[in-house]
């Protein structure tokens, strides 16, 4: 691949996913009613947070540092949530939307990180950083348990979508086909968790 990543299809992941993470992270202000300058801070914050540790890590430019669009979503979508009664995004329609976005940013970490000439396995964790870190920081600076500490499938669904990436790299598949089904196989294994309560067994070993 090349360092800069421009294809259409990987910019379009990078917005809806940074606004399904940052639309998480307004709600979460919503819900404990903050200011609107708190709601943006935490839609900012969870939206860029896991792509920015990705870039740090891969000695790559900070993506929403020089792209004005990424900022500006996050703001929109803190408007947004700032308009509307949080009863509208209750329910299953936003877990699904998030595991959208956690698995379609699972692909773009990835597919990056192999540009930058990762290789393949630190690539694959770079997919699941970049997918699950924001919403890490957002649980811990709102001082609630974060969902990677339970046994449901969210982690695995970014595994598997940022493995499939890479595997499809590594054999030389065509990159737009393998980036549309590594995302849609991750999706669905997280939209069954979600429909299914699917999760992995716990350790259960006395102490």
């Amino acid at each position: 691949m090349n360092v800069e990543i421009l294809t259409p299809l990987l910019d379009v992941l990078d917005i809806l996913g940074v606004a399904v993470f940052a639309l998480s992270g307004a709600l979460l202000a919503a819900k404990d009613r903050q200011t609107f300058v708190t709601m943006v801070f935490f839609a900012l914050m969870t939206g860029v947070g896991g792509g920015t540790v990705r870039d740090l890590l891969i000695g790559a430019p900070v993506f929403w540092i020089s792209d004005p669009w990424i900022a500006f979503a996050c703001f929109a979508v803190a408007l947004l949530t700032w308009m509307t009664p949080t009863r509208w995004w209750e329910g299953k329609l936003l877990e699904f939307a998030d595991g959208a976005g956690l698995t379609g940013y699972a692909v773009l970490g990835a597919a990056k990180a192999l540009s930058y000439g990762v290789p393949p396995v630190p690539a694959v964790l770079m997919g699941v950083v970049t997918g699950c870190v924001g919403g890490i920081i957002r649980d811990v600076v709102a001082g609630r348990p974060s969902i990677i500490v339970g046994p449901e499938l969210y982690i695995t669904a970014a595994t598997l979508s940022a493995a499939l990436c890479v595997l499809g790299e590594v054999i030389g598949l065509p990159r737009i086909p393998v980036w549309i089904a590594a995302g849609t196989a991750g999706f669905l294994l997280r939209s069954a968790a979600i429909h299914w309560k699917l999760a992995l067994p716990a350790y259960s070993r006395e102490a």
